[in-house]
């Protein structure tokens, strides 16, 4: 019997990295994303965010790509909220990147505390600064353009 554990810290951000997700409405936005993940056989850890992104760790399902999964999550989390107007008045989707970063499970617990303080973190650091410090530890390219 085959095992699995893919865990994925995923941000993506909101076209234009504008502030575009309501804080009063994410939740109705994130019940919905939960949906997706978990028919796709996916297990989300842990999702929080502020107006202009969102984190999520998840344990990706062997029977999906991560770029199939990303492309299926953006598309179908965008039109809902496109179609619910009077809780998302200025979402205009999300940006064209995403950015994912395999993780071990000993890094699941303090990632999660990072997810969770989303809020209290970016009282001090912006977006930009934020991706641009993860990317680096990552060693992956932050990409400045939407």
């Amino acid at each position: 019997m085959s095992t699995t554990k893919s865990l994925y810290h995923i941000v993506i951000n909101t076209k234009g990295r504008l502030m575009t997700i309501p804080e009063e409405n994410k939740r109705q936005l994130y019940a919905y994303i939960y949906g997706i993940i978990k028919n796709k056989g996916c297990t989300l850890v842990r999702m929080n965010g502020i107006p202009n992104h969102m984190h999520m760790l998840i344990d990706l399902s062997a029977e999906v790509s991560l770029s199939e999964f990303m492309r299926e999550l953006k598309r179908s989390s965008s039109l809902w909220a496109k179609s619910h107007r009077e809780l998302f008045p200025m979402f205009m989707g999300w940006g064209k990147e995403y950015y994912a970063f395999s993780c071990g499970a000993d890094q699941k617990e303090p990632i999660v505390e990072y997810i969770k303080n989303q809020e209290n973190h970016h009282h001090v650091i912006g977006f930009d600064d934020e991706m641009r410090d993860m990317t680096r530890r990552n060693e992956c390219e932050f990409y400045t353009y939407d």
